[in-house]
């Protein structure tokens, strides 16, 4: 199984990055827009997500951990076998955010592809929230 990893610093309050993250329904308008289109709840623990390369993918809330500011979600299709990935926020110096993404995922072959994915994913979670972008 790959298990992709990434971590950037954002230079924005951690709880305000917490709050974003955390808020499931609002990854288009929050967390990621540009690199999500659009985000619709599908019931209390699911939500439908439209990427900007026109992906949609049915993602799973399986945790959200206030106390540890985590924040983990899964997808299950038929092209892929297996997805976990958890996000998580933790302070750091000067006010600013460590912000950590991990994703399990199977075939092996979609590897470089969420990886990929994930760097967007990472640019557009830095140019919504830090500061410079308010």
């Amino acid at each position: 199984m790959a298990s992709i990893h990434k971590e950037i610093l954002i230079d924005a309050n951690p709880a305000d990055v917490w709050d974003a993250l955390r808020d499931f329904g609002a990854l288009h308008t929050r967390l990621v827009p540009g690199f999500v289109t659009d985000t619709k709840l599908d019931g209390d623990d699911a939500r439908i997500v439209t990427f900007s390369n026109g992906t949609v993918a049915r993602e799973i809330l399986v945790d959200c951990d206030d106390s540890k500011r985590r924040l983990v979600y899964a997808i299950v299709s038929e092209r892929i076998k297996q997805h976990s990935a958890s996000a998580q926020v933790f302070d750091d110096a000067n006010g600013r955010t460590r912000f950590v993404w991990i994703v399990d995922v199977l075939p092996n072959e979609i590897a470089p592809y969420m990886d990929a994915q994930m760097d967007l994913g990472m640019r557009a979670i830095q140019k919504a929230l830090g500061r410079s972008a308010a």
